[in-house]
Protein backbone atom coordinates (compact mmCIF):
# COMPACT_ATOMS: atom_id res chain seq x y z
CA UNK A 1 0.00 0.00 0.00
CA UNK A 2 1.37 3.67 -1.02
CA UNK A 3 -0.31 6.92 0.47
CA UNK A 4 0.66 10.01 -0.78
CA UNK A 5 0.13 13.13 0.99
CA UNK A 6 0.03 16.06 -0.54
CA UNK A 7 -1.61 19.90 0.65
CA UNK A 8 1.10 21.42 2.79
CA UNK A 9 2.83 24.75 2.25
CA UNK A 10 2.80 27.98 4.25
CA UNK A 11 0.06 29.73 6.16
CA UNK A 12 -0.13 33.04 8.40
CA UNK A 13 -1.38 32.50 11.92
CA UNK A 14 -5.40 32.42 12.09
CA UNK A 15 -5.03 30.85 8.31
CA UNK A 16 -6.50 27.57 6.79
CA UNK A 17 -5.27 24.82 4.66
CA UNK A 18 -6.26 21.31 4.00
CA UNK A 19 -4.58 18.15 3.58
CA UNK A 20 -4.87 15.06 1.41
CA UNK A 21 -3.78 11.65 1.61
CA UNK A 22 -4.75 8.93 -0.85
CA UNK A 23 -4.06 5.08 -0.81
CA UNK A 24 -3.39 3.03 -3.19
CA UNK A 25 -2.38 -0.51 -3.97
CA UNK A 26 -4.17 -4.01 -4.28
CA UNK A 27 -6.02 -6.36 -2.10
CA UNK A 28 -6.63 -3.83 0.77
CA UNK A 29 -9.01 -2.77 3.17
CA UNK A 30 -8.81 0.21 5.21
CA UNK A 31 -9.65 0.01 8.85
CA UNK A 32 -8.10 3.46 9.93
CA UNK A 33 -6.69 6.31 8.31
CA UNK A 34 -4.84 9.06 10.75
CA UNK A 35 -2.47 12.31 10.68
CA UNK A 36 0.37 12.40 12.70
CA UNK A 37 2.53 14.98 12.76
CA UNK A 38 6.16 16.23 14.16
CA UNK A 39 7.79 19.15 14.64
CA UNK A 40 11.86 20.08 14.79
CA UNK A 41 13.34 18.56 18.28
CA UNK A 42 10.05 17.15 18.99
CA UNK A 43 8.44 13.28 18.88
CA UNK A 44 5.86 12.46 16.19
CA UNK A 45 2.42 12.37 17.67
CA UNK A 46 -1.17 12.13 16.88
CA UNK A 47 -2.73 14.34 15.26
CA UNK A 48 -6.69 12.67 14.26
CA UNK A 49 -7.83 9.66 12.99
CA UNK A 50 -11.04 8.09 11.77
CA UNK A 51 -12.55 4.81 11.34
CA UNK A 52 -13.72 3.02 8.15
CA UNK A 53 -17.37 3.90 9.99
CA UNK A 54 -16.10 7.45 10.59
CA UNK A 55 -16.00 7.42 13.63
CA UNK A 56 -13.09 10.29 14.34
CA UNK A 57 -10.11 11.22 17.37
CA UNK A 58 -8.33 14.46 17.83
CA UNK A 59 -5.13 15.62 19.45
CA UNK A 60 -6.75 18.08 22.40
CA UNK A 61 -4.49 20.33 20.74
CA UNK A 62 -6.60 20.23 17.76
CA UNK A 63 -9.80 19.76 19.16
CA UNK A 64 -12.22 22.29 17.37
CA UNK A 65 -9.92 23.71 15.22
CA UNK A 66 -9.26 20.81 12.85
CA UNK A 67 -11.62 18.10 10.80
CA UNK A 68 -10.81 14.43 9.84
CA UNK A 69 -12.97 13.07 7.11
CA UNK A 70 -12.50 10.45 4.50
CA UNK A 71 -13.53 9.41 1.16
CA UNK A 72 -13.88 5.58 1.39
CA UNK A 73 -14.61 5.14 -2.64
CA UNK A 74 -11.18 6.93 -3.37
CA UNK A 75 -9.60 5.43 -0.47
CA UNK A 76 -8.62 9.20 0.77
CA UNK A 77 -8.32 11.30 3.57
CA UNK A 78 -8.21 14.52 4.69
CA UNK A 79 -7.68 17.08 7.31
CA UNK A 80 -9.06 20.68 6.79
CA UNK A 81 -7.27 22.91 9.49
CA UNK A 82 -8.31 25.77 10.31
CA UNK A 83 -7.32 29.03 12.87
CA UNK A 84 -3.69 27.59 12.55
CA UNK A 85 -1.33 28.51 14.82
CA UNK A 86 1.97 29.03 14.76
CA UNK A 87 2.23 26.21 16.93
CA UNK A 88 1.21 23.63 14.22
CA UNK A 89 4.15 23.90 12.21
CA UNK A 90 5.37 20.51 11.92
CA UNK A 91 5.87 17.66 9.14
CA UNK A 92 2.35 16.26 8.70
CA UNK A 93 2.50 12.49 7.65
CA UNK A 94 -0.77 10.42 7.24
CA UNK A 95 -0.87 6.40 8.23
CA UNK A 96 -3.37 3.53 7.94
CA UNK A 97 -4.18 0.45 8.99
CA UNK A 98 -5.23 -2.08 6.87
CA UNK A 99 -5.87 -5.11 6.25
CA UNK A 100 -3.83 -6.60 2.82
CA UNK A 101 -3.91 -10.67 2.00
CA UNK A 102 -5.52 -11.17 4.97
CA UNK A 103 -2.78 -9.82 7.13
CA UNK A 104 -2.83 -6.70 9.26
CA UNK A 105 -0.25 -3.89 8.28
CA UNK A 106 0.27 -0.09 8.58
CA UNK A 107 1.64 2.08 6.38
CA UNK A 108 3.29 5.67 6.73
CA UNK A 109 3.19 8.54 4.02
CA UNK A 110 6.03 10.49 3.06
CA UNK A 111 4.65 13.52 4.82
CA UNK A 112 4.31 17.17 4.17
CA UNK A 113 5.20 19.97 5.70
CA UNK A 114 2.97 22.88 6.99
CA UNK A 115 4.73 26.16 8.26
CA UNK A 116 2.73 28.86 10.32
CA UNK A 117 3.73 32.03 10.02
CA UNK A 118 2.99 34.20 13.34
Amino acid sequence: VQLQACGGGLVEDGGSLRLSCAASGRNFNIVSMGWYRQAPGKQRELVATITGSGRTNYADSVKGRFTITRDNAKNTMYLQMNSLKPEDTAVYYCNTATVQYGLPSAYWGQGTQLTVSS
